[in-house]
């Protein structure tokens, strides 16, 4: 009885912070707004009752800054986090492995070897409504997908151990080339390698509506599957002595997870730990139950990136530190915990 009680209280709960986190982060950085300020610009723009708010006092610059500059950054900043946190989820669910990242797969390699193309021979290609190094990463990301893919399964045979071989394998060439990249083209280096270290900074509403569907749908696709992934982790055995296709449920949660983090590098960079460590963090408020872990993961994910990023912005300002380099920093030590806990038998899926 105490669970049901305690688990819409946790919903509740993350999504009031959620909204508290916009309204806070829209207020804070560079130029100083004061919260109740933006939360009255913020509410201006609410169909139907924006109307009831007062709107004498705004200034053009305040409504820039929140609306164009800082709000687009926040949700994009909370769509990543919530598609890299459900991302490694899942991974962390169909692989059996505690230690499972979205960056295991090569993923985001493959994203910065496309970005680091573009960059390096200035292509300004459009697409999907995001721009030329976004493009690029998003197309390295996906063909890094279908590399791994391939590879993993080569001879018709499908393993756990195949697919995370090929995906660091993958990723280590990629690795390499894009070193080559850098040493080629010195001029483009620091370009290239604060893209690889990951920033909100470049977020526009096209960026965010793009992220903001493909994280959705993902989502949507996902949901169905979750007493499928409960079973799963239990062993494909397990899975298959109660109807369940195991490879084919696993390949399809690998294709949405890869592709969701495909689409979050690609306007963001690289930014590593977050799939690792939302979901640890949601286990223990709400147990290992993918129908409550995955959603809870993804308001999680989005209220830690947001956090990062406001840090990011701000503890430095007017300059700027890389989320990547915040969620590193955060991340580092709970893996080595975690790292820890595992060689002890003390962490489970």
């Amino acid at each position: 009885m105490k669970r049901k009680i305690a688990v819409p209280f946790i919903y509740f709960a993350l999504t009031v912070c959620i909204l508290a986190l916009i309204v806070g982060a829209s207020s804070v950085g560079a130029a100083g707004i004061g919260v109740f300020r933006s939360l009255r610009i913020l509410f201006s723009r609410l169909p139907l009752l924006g109307n009831l708010a007062d709107q004498s006092d705004f200034r053009p610059s305040d409504l820039t800054i929140v609306l164009m500059i800082r709000l687009p950054r926040i949700l994009l900043a909370g769509f990543a986090g919530c598609g890299l946190s459900m991302s490694g989820a899942v991974l962390q669910g169909v692989l059996r492995n505690p230690l499972a990242d979205p960056q295991v797969l090569g993923i985001s390699s493959g994203a910065a070897f496309g970005a680091a193309i573009a960059i390096a021979f200035g292509f300004s290609v459009t697409a999907w409504g995001i721009g030329g190094i976004a493009s690029f990463a998003l197309i390295g990301a996906l063909l890094t997908i279908l590399v791994v893919w391939r590879i993993s399964f080569i001879g018709g045979k499908e393993s756990v151990v195949g697919i995370l071989l090929a995906g660091i394998s993958v990723s280590s060439l990629l690795t390499s080339a894009i070193t080559l990249i850098m040493v080629m083209r010195r001029e483009q280096l620091e370009k290239v390698y604060m893209w690889m270290l990951g920033s909100f900074s470049s977020a526009t509403y096209p960026k965010t509506v793009f992220l903001g569907v493909i994280t959705l749908v993902s989502l949507l696709f996902i949901l169905p599957s979750c007493f499928s992934l409960d079973v799963l982790a239990t062993g494909d055995d397990s899975a298959e002595s109660l109807g369940i296709d195991a490879r084919r449920l696993r390949r399809r949660m690998i294709v949405l997870s890869s592709l969701c983090v495909a689409a979050c590098v690609s306007v963001s960079g690289i930014i590593g730990f977050v799939g690792l460590i939302v979901p640890h963090i949601v286990r223990l408020m709400a147990g290992s139950r993918n129908r409550r872990l995955i959603p809870m993961s993804c308001l999680a994910g989005a209220i830690f990136m947001i956090l990062c990023d406001t840090v990011a912005r701000t503890l430095a300002a007017p300059a700027e530190i890389p989320v990547g380099a915040i969620t590193a920093v955060i991340g580092a030590p709970f893996f080595l915990f975690l790292l820890a806990r595992t060689r002890g038998g003390g962490v489970r899926v």
